[in-house]
């Protein structure tokens, strides 16, 4: 783990020291993803289960997951978990149910209406991850607020096992988002699927949804062809803190993103270097009691470091430059200090805010912003599923006010016909 010193006023700076924020060498990544996409295009569902058994090692003969196959998995789950997961679903449907967009129109004098025509999008995909940990709340996160925007049909992608079913975690989460669709593929390969077509899997107009870079450059790839969410990448948080942080608290949360994956990034920015030692101390001592020890060990030896700054505006300025995908504010009374906070995915106030309340229960989604990208990005909602169409209708005399603006204007462009379609129509 990396400690740094930063002055005031070079918070900028720790850009400089963030390994792998960038993007890397990917030519032979693109290269494969390139020929999964025009495989699957050309060969369709014969393609999809070539794939499945050289990535994943499944031997099937079907993509689809039936009806009964998600009932069978709903009933062999625990009842405790079912009852976790219907809690956490209500939560998620209450946050996001306050995002949904609504048509509305203006009447802004009596011969002229303007206004926004909101519709959901026809159909929507959803990837959900099956690799080095497969999360069941990630559906409850893509599909919830699809639901919400109106969706038709939802359909779900998630790599299988190797005998050719799906974890059963999954497909119990799947039945209570309510998903319209199910197929075990995972991979490049599915995003092709969903973007494209086969026999089984009819196209969609949205992929969302987290995955491997392999996944995140198909997303990448086909974007044109469907929309998509964002381009997700490793995982990270950034936890700031004074004084009268609990270095207990500090190593614990920055242990929950370290177990995601080797690369996931985490960070440590405090103005107190005696927090800053007793804090690494615990990270190793918690570390060491690990079950996904390897992998955390990796990232917080790889991926970790604490920054300390000489004050409160410091510490902001450099969160800011980091822009995390998950910001945990360590400080009293944390919700005065929100005006300072301008880019991160998710915000955690508080000690008893950890960021695994929002991956699982408190409601906001746990689908955010990577790298950097909560610059520009946002989490993923229900205005992701939802398109919108600007209303415009003039009478005769209100166009007749505004004609030699729109001609003068289109005349400047050399658009004559822009001018005479408009021209035309007082010239009887």
């Amino acid at each position: 783990m990396q400690t740094i010193k930063i002055k005031k006023g070079q918070e900028a700076e720790v850009i400089s020291y963030i390994k792998n924020r960038t993007e890397s060498d990917l030519t032979k990544i693109d290269e494969q993803v390139r020929e999964i996409l025009k495989t699957v295009a050309q060969e369709g569902d014969k393609a999809l289960l070539a794939y499945n058994k050289k990535f994943d090692g499944a031997d099937q003969d079907n993509l689809r997951i039936t009806e009964d196959e998600i009932q069978k998995a709903y009933d062999s789950v625990e009842d405790d978990y079912k009852t976790a997961l219907i809690q956490a679903a209500k939560q998620i449907r209450e946050f996001h149910e306050k995002q949904l967009e609504k048509t509305w129109t203006w009447q802004k004098t009596p011969d002229i209406l303007l206004g926004q025509l909101v519709n959901p999008v026809d159909s929507a995909g959803v990837y959900i991850p099956g690799g080095k940990a497969a999360y069941p709340s990630s559906v409850l996160m893509n599909i919830i607020p699809a639901k919400i925007a109106g969706v038709k049909r939802i359909v779900m992608v998630t790599p299988p096992l190797k005998d050719g079913s799906v974890n059963p975690y999954i497909l119990a989460a799947a039945k209570i988002a309510g998903a319209d669709e199910a197929f075990a593929v995972g991979g490049a390969q599915s995003i092709a699927a969903l973007a494209y077509g086969t026999e089984s899997i009819s196209p969609v107009s949205k992929i969302a949804g987290p995955g491997n870079i392999y996944v995140a450059r198909a997303k990448k790839m086909v974007y044109g062809v469907v929309d998509i969410d964002m381009i997700a990448g490793p995982s990270e948080i950034c936890i700031l803190g004074d004084e009268t942080a609990d270095p207990a608290f500090v190593a614990a949360d920055m242990l929950s993103q370290a177990e995601h994956d080797e690369m996931a990034a985490t960070f440590f920015v405090t103005t107190s270097a005696d927090v800053a030692v007793k804090v690494e101390k615990e990270v190793y001592a918690q570390l060491a009691k690990l079950e996904r020890k390897e992998i955390a060990g990796a990232s917080i030896r790889d991926n970790a470091m604490i920054v300390l700054v000489e004050d409160l505006d410091s510490l902001f300025e450099v969160s800011n430059e980091i822009a995390p995908e998950h910001l945990e504010v360590l400080l009293p009374n944390p919700q005065n200090y929100l005006a300072k906070i301008r880019h991160a995915g998710a915000i955690f106030l508080g000690a008893y805010s950890p960021e695994p309340l929002g991956d699982y229960m408190a409601g906001p989604n746990h689908t955010l912003p990577t790298g950097g990208t909560a610059k520009f990005a946002s989490p993923l909602g229900v205005y992701d599923y939802q398109k919108k169409s600007s209303i415009i209708y003039y009478q005769k005399e209100a166009l007749s006010k505004e004609k030699d603006a729109i001609i003068t204007i289109a005349q400047k462009e050399g658009l004559t016909a822009h001018a005479n379609a408009v021209a035309i129509r007082f010239e009887k």
